[in-house]
């Protein structure tokens, strides 16, 4: 049962290419921004689209798929466990962030990357 105690299960389309990061310590990093969209109709029957962007960080393999496969408005399959940080900006000011650290994802799309 604890598998089941942090995990995240996202399907939408990335609002831009994997951000890659290659870290001093050989570990490659990449930032992806992820929008999900849900629809739904209100009170007086009109069509509602409300998209929620979402902050996903992948590491080492998953890391490499992103830089190499994926690219913006590709739609994906994103699992993970989602974690909370705090930080210090650079005038001192404290910053929360919550993300989507991805442990797998699966590509949707039929279309190849373009170089």
């Amino acid at each position: 049962m604890n598998s089941l105690a942090n995990r995240v299960q996202l399907i939408g389309n990335l609002g831009k290419d994997p951000e890659i990061k290659n870290l001093t310590n050989g570990k490659i990093k990449a930032n992806i921004s992820l929008a999900t969209s849900e629809i739904y109709r209100n009170s007086d029957g009109e069509k509602i689209t409300e998209t929620q962007w979402h902050n996903v960080v992948a590491w080492g393999k998953t890391a490499e798929i992103a830089e190499n496969f994926l690219q913006k408005g590709n739609k994906v399959a994103i699992e993970g466990r989602l974690v909370h940080r705090v930080y210090e900006d650079k005038e001192g000011k404290k910053r929360y962030v919550t993300e989507v650290v991805a442990t797998s994802l699966m590509m949707l799309d039929t279309k190849p990357k373009s170089n």
